[in-house]
């Protein structure tokens, strides 16, 4: 039974949140590469810092030295990062360097595991696959989601270009007018559910599909010798297989801090709504988005 004021009436319900409309947002090709991506960026990811434990420094030349992993910690001369560890009268202890600056990363970088039995790598068992040290079988599994990545970026263009999703990543000049705008939403939280992407949306996706997977993709390829004798204008184009490798990992290392990022605006934006949209590519708009918007967008 409700329960009656003084004056007589009801007291009046919580208001409603109204619901904007369900937008036919994200195509099956945009679906598919989207996911695909996830799970190769992932191998791709722990695979790499795999290889990477077999020389665990990073240079900008043409030559390098490849330290001794029991010795490690000795910054060399042309090596801008270099991981590894010392053995002291404290133990052993995981050394990095960055630039001729030295930090004791131990337990983290250089030297892990129990302490009486120290493991020296650069980076430890726990973010490898595989979780012990295989140059091998890291390389087969790498080379192989690196050329599915390859497959993946080709189908999303072509399929991009036919139904012109393409056109609407890169940020118009309109757009880049409202960056400012853009930006102070973003830091008081307030999050807009249109019918496209807001600038900042454009602006990080074309850095990740214009420049960071081609980058990330030329600098793998470039470490390849066999690629190195088909193309060997890489290894100039990229200054060496060096200081390709170091572009490899910095390329790699800002994609790890978009996907986190990323994370970040789902969680603060709607996961059911973002989730929702990449799944069956139907979004939640705000509710000043006119349902006519919603039609035109699923033609």
């Amino acid at each position: 039974m409700a329960t009656i004021t003084e004056s007589g009436t009801s007291p009046a319900e919580t208001p409603v949140k109204a619901k904007g409309p369900l937008i036919y947002r994200q195509s099956i090709f945009t679906r598919l590469t989207h996911w695909l991506w996830v799970i190769c960026l992932f191998f791709l990811l722990f695979t790499g810092l795999n290889i990477f434990n077999a020389d665990p420094a990073l240079y900008f030349s043409k030559q390098s030295g490849v330290p001794d992993m029991q010795a490690v910690g000795q910054p060399l001369d042309n090596a801008w990062l270099n991981i590894g560890g010392v053995n002291t009268d404290n133990g052993a202890r995981g050394q990095t360097t960055i630039f001729g600056k030295t930090f004791d990363t131990t337990g983290v970088l250089g030297v892990s595991g129990d302490p009486d039995n120290p493991d020296f790598r650069g980076f430890p068992a726990q973010v490898t696959i595989p979780s012990y040290y295989d140059l091998a079988t890291a390389r087969v599994v790498h080379f192989f989601f690196g050329w599915i990545l390859v497959a993946t970026l080709a189908v999303w263009l072509i399929a991009s270009i036919f139904n012109r999703h393409i056109a609407a990543v890169p940020p118009s000049p309109r757009d880049l007018r409202h960056l400012p705008k853009d930006i102070l939403n973003h830091l008081r939280f307030r999050f807009e559910h249109g019918r496209k992407y807001n600038t900042l949306q454009k602006i990080a996706y074309s850095v990740v599909l214009f420049i960071l997977f081609p980058l990330i993709i030329a600098t793998g390829l470039t470490m390849s010798p066999g690629m190195n004798a088909g193309f060997p204008w890489l290894l100039d184009l990229f200054g060496g297989r060096q200081t390709a490798r170091s572009i490899h990992f910095l390329t790699m290392s800002a994609l790890v801090l978009f996907f986190v990022v990323h994370i970040v605006m789902v969680v603060l934006a709607g996961p059911i709504n973002e989730m929702r949209q990449m799944i069956t590519g139907r979004y939640r708009a705000s509710p000043d988005v006119p349902f006519d918007a919603a039609k035109k967008d699923k033609k």
